[in-house]
């Protein structure tokens, strides 16, 4: 019996659910389904969709060696998939399709549709837990509601894990070859240009190069990743959220590697090694936050209270922050990285997201949707709930009244202005001291063509902190 395996945001062979259960039931096809309008729908980045069709070309060649065939099709929407995906079965006689689950509530609307549109031809969707440690659902408190507390989720988690760790599933291996071409995946699509090279470089497609970095970042950097992390200027950081957004490696093989360089201890041992299984944690819980609290797929806050904030309309100082111009250097720097990188160092989006939401008192919402146009990790999840988090509106946030100050996160993070300098050619000539703060130099003599910077930074500190309070007093 036919097997359709049906790839989304879950670009590989190795240690793929679906693709798993679907070689093992019978002879199997792929489908990819390109859908440019639902992509700008969901605010996704050029610099990403780029990634998911260089990907989509190695995962094309993987394929062929399993001789699998991948098929391409359009659907410009959602909407248009149950049909779709109908008429490929119908033209290859597919009994089942096979799928590995996705979480939002546009995701879940259309499998849903797809699946009532399929069982009319009595032919089956089944889905595969495959880019989570646990099902949603699965890790709940006492009385039954999803966590809405980081630490209590992590518990549980680290309790399951101790009971049954998730194993890594073995290698597909090739089948009989079926007699279908497959379709050469687009290069590009229309809406979505392509980001220049450098950019490109800087993220190689491919589950082989995936893997390399993985590995390299577990054996290298992972043993004091807890003491690097937070400054941009070192490597710190594992640069593999990209892979995991597009599901070029999934959360049990990044798990596997950390456990390999501590000795099988996820919980203890090596403290950079614990530190990134609770990053690895963070975006499972981010994961669960959506599945458990739908309206945060509909860009509403997670704290229902602060949908009556006093946000400001501030259009020219939207786009000075998002253009880094905003006389900050730090935030400008992270948002030139993003421009230039389509990724942001993790310190660094909270810097300016906190910047954005506290010091200019901008709507959380107008970061989250600049930031979904131009990482290439965007991911719903993760992308909303740090947002939410450094707004103070979300699930376990910031207390409203902890708020960053930039210079003395710059200071603190990137002393000698390595990071600075990379990204802000204009302020290289000024020492580790002043490259922090030239606002309080003067234009004159601190570094003329850098704009002034935009707000007083503690002057703005107390206006946000009495929006705070003035939505406080009108909860209560």
């Amino acid at each position: 019996m036919r097997q359709l395996m049906w790839f989304r945001t879950d670009l590989r062979v190795q240690d793929n659910s679906a693709l798993h259960a679907a070689m093992a039931a019978g002879p199997t096809l792929a489908l990819y389904l390109v859908s440019p309008g639902q992509w700008q729908a969901h605010d996704d980045a050029p610099a990403k969709v780029d990634f998911w069709l260089r990907n989509l070309a190695t995962l094309a060649r993987a394929l062929g060696r399993l001789n699998v065939p991948l098929l391409i099709r359009r659907a410009e929407t959602w909407a248009d998939a149950p049909s779709v995906v109908r008429d490929l079965c119908r033209e290859f006689d597919i009994s089942s399709v096979q799928v590995n689950e996705e979480y939002g509530i546009n995701e879940t609307h259309r499998d849903r549709q797809v699946a009532e549109r399929l069982a009319a031809d009595g032919i089956v969707l089944r889905s595969h837990l495959d880019q989570l440690f646990f099902r949603p659902g699965s890790v709940l408190t006492q009385s039954g509601s999803y966590f809405q507390v980081y630490s209590q989720f992590r518990k549980v988690c680290y309790q399951r894990l101790h009971i049954a760790m998730p194993s890594c599933l073995p290698p597909p291996r090739a089948q009989d070859e079926l007699g279908i071409r497959s379709d050469t995946p687009p290069a590009m699509v229309d809406g979505f240009p392509t980001p220049p090279e450098s950019l490109r470089q800087l993220w190689p497609a491919g589950e082989e190069a995936a893997l390399e970095r993985l590995d390299a970042f577990a054996l290298e950097e992972l043993w004091c990743y807890e003491k690097r992390r937070d400054f941009p200027a070192q490597p710190g950081t594992s640069q593999l959220s990209p892979y995991l957004a597009a599901g070029v490696l999934s959360p049990r093989q990044c798990l596997h590697a950390a456990l390999r360089n501590n000795q099988g201890e996820f919980d203890s041992g090596n403290a950079g090694t614990v530190c990134w299984i609770n990053e690895l944690l963070w975006r499972e819980f981010y994961k669960h936050i959506l599945v458990g609290y739908p309206r945060i797929s509909r860009h509403r806050p997670f704290r229902q209270e602060t949908e009556a904030l006093a946000w400001r309309h501030a259009p020219d100082e939207l786009e000075a922050w998002q253009q880094g111009r905003t006389g900050v250097p730090i935030v400008d720097a992270a948002m030139r990285q993003l421009l230039a990188s389509g990724w942001m160092h993790n310190r660094l989006r909270m810097v300016v997201a906190m910047f954005l939401t506290k010091n200019l008192l901008i709507d959380w919402r107008e970061g989250e949707r600049w930031f979904m146009r131009h990482l290439i990790d965007g991911d719903l999840a993760a992308n909303n709930g740090g947002w939410q988090w450094s707004a103070s509106t979300g699930t376990d946030a910031a207390p409203y009244f902890r708020i960053f100050n930039p210079i003395s996160q710059s200071q603190k993070f990137d002393p000698d202005g390595r990071f600075l300098r990379q990204w802000l050619p204009e302020l290289a000539h000024l020492d580790k001291r002043d490259i922090h703060n030239p606002g309080s130099l003067g234009g004159l003599f601190g570094a003329p063509g850098y704009p002034p910077p935009l707000v007083d930074l503690s002057a703005s500190r107390e206006r946000a902190l009495a929006a705070f309070r003035n939505l406080s007093e009108r909860v209560v």
